[in-house]
């Protein structure tokens, strides 16, 4: 059975993850500085030594890096490279500054994007934070850095990944995933894993 690490899970488990890693074929190991959610590993994206070098097979980071500084994520990324197998990839999403900002730039900065379980989400929670649970005190969802897809591709690229696939949803997702692999692999075989691990 292959393993992939689900950094900064929060409450969620694999059924919440990608439809490529929500089977009986993949067994989940969740990492998270919060230890209230019961995660396997405690720790941050910028110091993961509980996990050992090239342990897992692969790693799923939702909504995470914009959590950190700008001058964490290359730590943070070559951490996740660490603890990655030779043939192991990381799927990464995040918002897309790209979409968010052309609702500010037609002034919605305060309207609602979108209706998220937790509530309307505004293009200023997309950009710094969810508002409500940082005015309750968890100022760990506060938003330090973002990207679009050149800048996430770029980044990921410098980080030493050698192949990346990415991919921009605008309204009514303002995301963007990446799918980035340690080692060089055709590119069919790089879309075949993408199409596995992005949305439909």
């Amino acid at each position: 059975m292959k393993t992939f690490l689900h950094v900064g899970c929060g409450p969620k488990r694999k059924d919440s993850t990608t439809a490529g890693f929500n089977t009986p074929e993949w067994h989940e190991q969740r990492l998270d500085i919060d230890e209230s959610v019961n995660p396997d590993i405690v720790g941050t994206m910028t110091d993961m030594s509980a996990v050992a070098d090239a342990s897992v097979d692969a790693l799923f980071s939702s909504h995470n890096i914009e959590h950190l500084y700008p001058h964490e994520v290359p730590v943070a990324l070559a951490e996740f490279k660490r603890v990655l197998k030779p043939d192991g990839f990381v799927v990464i999403t995040c918002p897309d500054l790209q979409s968010v900002c052309a609702l500010v730039a037609q002034d919605k900065l305060t309207e609602p994007a979108y209706t998220a379980p937790a509530g309307p989400i505004t293009p200023l929670d997309i950009l710094y934070g969810h508002r409500p649970p940082m005015a309750r005190g968890n100022l760990y969802m506060a938003h330090r850095c973002g990207f679009t897809q050149k800048v996430l591709t770029g980044t990921l690229q410098a980080a030493g990944f050698a192949m990346v696939a990415a991919r921009r949803r605008e309204h009514p997702n303002y995301d963007l995933w990446a799918l980035a692999t340690v080692q060089p692999m055709e590119e069919v075989d790089l879309r075949a894993l993408a199409l596995a691990h992005f949305p439909k």
